[in-house]
């Protein structure tokens, strides 16, 4: 296992959108734990492969209070999605120490397979509903700041390049 670079915000490679995984091998089994192992070493709740450069439809997932039930959703679809929205503060390992509020519906049923291609479905609500939308974001190349305003976006983006030239030059 390994744990590997995370894009930053604003990386053009955030913005790929990945393809859907062909067949759950061996390959796809490295991959989920290299992220899980990722995940957890960067102290997220979520990582999407596009977020280390793999543009795959993967996603890796632990909202549990003692980080132990970690869930892979591979070429992960949403069937379902309630009407009812919530307003939650939401944050991004490609995103680093800056955190807004972003609407998300409360509940979405979603299809996908697990890290050994078994075919699920899960209901999700609370939580677990919001990391979901969240994760399946980045596998359409999109970035959690892209719901805010252009002026919330800019800044942000100023931010953070000027946080990775400083970075750079230490």
């Amino acid at each position: 296992m390994a744990i590997l670079p995370i894009l930053c915000y604003p990386n053009p490679r955030l913005h790929k959108v990945a393809k859907p995984v062909a067949q759950v091998d061996e390959r796809i089994q490295t991959l989920v734990k290299d992220m899980l192992e990722t995940m957890y070493d960067a102290q997220g709740i979520g990582l999407a492969a596009t977020q280390i450069d793999v543009h795959e439809r993967v996603i890796v997932i632990d909202v549990s209070e003692k980080r132990n039930e970690p869930m892979a959703l591979i070429n992960p679809e949403i069937l379902w999605a309630s009407e009812g929205k919530q307003l939650g503060e939401e944050g991004c390992l490609s995103v680093p120490c800056i955190y807004d509020g972003v609407e998300r519906s409360i509940a979405v049923k979603v299809k996908a397979l697990d890290e050994n291609g078994n075919s699920r479905e899960i209901d999700a609500e609370g939580m677990l509903a919001i990391c979901i939308q969240h994760e399946m974001d980045h596998l359409l190349g999109k970035v959690f700041v892209e719901y805010l305003s252009p002026l919330k976006r800019n800044r942000i983006k100023t931010k953070l390049v000027k946080a990775q030239k400083q970075a750079l030059r230490a």
